[in-house]
């Protein structure tokens, strides 16, 4: 059977009153209205690529991306040169943090297309999340140039620019972008984001004359928020610097529908099922790779320390923050999940499924794990860092299909960590991090479980106390790597040299030598602060001990 063009397929689409108004309800957004007339047509016409390319969107937009990716590869499947499938395709890879993939459908399409510059752009930013920074930056570059009034594209380019550590090329960016759109809140935030500039009275002044305008997004009200929080903290007004923290917060937390609970069940689940017996009965099981190294603890707990001063060893690689192994054990709990059909998922669904790994499984998912993450590795070193924060809540997973990987918990003083969560905004996740009280729970749930591990696998987890580490850099540098198994080595001391690319919020930060700056800076909000004490309980009295 000769299989239709896309053309065919999109010229026949046009001619169909069905999916004409099916395309309107997209463009509007009215899911609700676009999704019967879809279903209605496929019925009749299953293979119809344009329609399967329509549903796909729609299943995009709502959140069911591996829906989406299914349908977009039937599409290809029924019409191979389907470049806006393709095209749609690896926009879904990107999201799901399928980037190697994502890259190659975009090579497919840049190839066949030629100049795309919304699919150039993707690809710029799939190549910053694998390390490809250089041909990233370059790709930015020829973007901006032809397009130099694209406010979003100079904040892009400011992005990549920090994270390879070009500081003030980087502050130009940002400020050609506000130079096209002075409204946008992301782009001040990113200024602020750096911690090393500081906004000047004019800067103050237009931020506050973007926060009047009528047409101002959510998004760039609470960014805006986040910077102006920043500058009134330079100018030492603390309580108008928390109203704009406050609000910022406020903003953001009605859009996420956080609920604390859920993580509290997952390490209550985790400590009542993962007990010594049952580590005992699983001894020998897993992958035998020894290559990684995670960082885990709280964001802003100076886990980027901590991989900067590692990434400086001879024998150690610093990556990034990688997704793979949250995506593994959700993937494996949704997995879990069809096969016992009737009832509803739980936040528990990846635990249950872990629990019953057999060795096999254990093997199959660490040797995964260690060819997903190959491509972040540029170097020959036989050690890689992935310093994910939040694999805290992952780490029974990771024991269990990596038994010789290392774990470091980074530990810093739960009111400047938390503080300093609650003044920064993420790009994505962390939704627990934009309400006080939600932030300490958070915080006990996360020590409840490391807790818990110090019980069941004695020095399995090797603890790094921030505040000791700024105190005794060399004692705490060479205990750390004595668990790593590493020779001691200068350039660790020397870590601030390092001219690594940094991605995280942190990267100026370890570009300085170690420093007391954030030690106590919760304390002119201390009045502010009840409400993350309270959730806390003792532990910010007790701090550092572990219990």
């Amino acid at each position: 059977m000769n299989q239709p063009s896309a053309r065919t397929a999109i010229e026949a689409a046009l001619r169909n009153p069905n999916l004409m108004a099916a395309a309107v309800a997209l463009s509007e957004n009215r899911l609700e209205d676009a999704e019967p007339l879809l279903r209605g047509h496929l019925r009749d016409a299953p293979t119809d690529v344009a329609a399967i390319r329509m549903m796909a969107e729609l299943a995009a937009r709502v959140g069911r991306l591996k829906d989406s990716e299914a349908l977009l590869r039937r599409a290809l499947e029924l019409t191979p040169d389907f470049g806006a499938a393709r095209a749609n395709l690896a926009t879904v890879l990107y999201k799901q943090n399928r980037f190697p993939e994502a890259l190659e459908h975009l090579n497919a399409v840049l190839a066949e297309g030629g100049d795309n510059p919304v699919q150039q752009n993707l690809k710029a930013a799939a190549l910053g999340r694998i390390g490809g920074y250089e041909e990233a930056i370059a790709l930015y570059q020829e973007l901006t140039a032809r397009f130099p009034d694209h406010a979003k594209l100079w904040m892009s380019y400011g992005h990549m620019l920090k994270t390879v550590g070009n500081q003030e090329e980087s502050i130009a960016a940002y400020r050609r972008a506000l130079a096209a759109e002075p409204t946008l809140g992301e782009v001040y935030w990113s200024l602020a984001n750096l911690k090393t500039v500081s906004f000047s009275d004019d800067d103050v002044a237009a931020m506050d004359a973007a926060l009047t305008t009528e047409s101002l997004g959510t998004e760039d009200e609470y960014h805006l928020h986040f910077a102006l929080g920043k500058a009134m903290e330079e100018r030492a007004d603390h309580d108008a610097a928390f109203a704009h923290y406050a609000k910022a917060n406020a903003l953001r937390c009605a859009e996420l529908h956080y609920d604390p609970q859920a993580v509290r069940k997952q390490v209550d689940t985790i400590i009542t099922q993962c007990t010594a017996a049952f580590w005992d009965a699983r001894a020998g099981q897993g992958h035998d790779a020894p290559d990684p190294i995670f960082i885990i603890g709280m964001p802003r707990a100076g886990s980027t320390l901590i991989e900067q001063i590692l990434a400086s060893h001879s024998m150690a690689e610093g990556t990034m923050e990688l997704p793979d192994i949250p995506a593994m054990a959700l993937r494996e709990g949704r997995d879990g999940r069809e096969e016992r059909e009737g009832r509803e998922g739980r936040d528990t669904d990846w635990i249950d499924a872990s629990c019953g790994f057999s060795a096999q499984d254990a093997e199959r998912l660490g040797a995964e794990f260690i060819e997903r993450t190959r491509i972040q590795r540029k170097t020959a070193k036989p050690f890689f860092i992935d310093k994910l924060p939040n694999n805290w809540n992952y780490v029974a997973f990771i024991r269990l299909i990596l038994p010789h990987a290392k774990i470091i918990d980074a530990r810093r003083h739960p009111l400047d960590c938390c503080f300093s969560n609650y003044r920064q905004h993420f790009a994505k996740g962390q939704a627990f991090s934009y309400d006080l009280a939600h932030m300490g729970q958070y915080y006990t749930d996360y020590v409840r479980l490391m807790a818990h591990f110090d019980a069941v696998q004695p020095g399995y987890i090797h603890r790094v106390i921030h505040e000791e580490l700024l105190e005794n850099p060399e004692r705490e540098i060479r205990g750390l790597l004595d668990f790593l198994g590493l020779p001691f080595e200068e350039n660790c001391l020397n870590f601030h040299q390092n001219t690594r690319a940094v991605r995280t919020a942190s990267s100026e930060q370890v570009r300085r030598p170690i420093n007391r700056d954030g030690v106590d800076q919760w304390k002119p909000y201390a009045v502010h602060l009840e409400p993350l004490k309270r959730a806390l309980g003792g532990l910010w009295e007790t701090y550092p001990a572990i219990s």
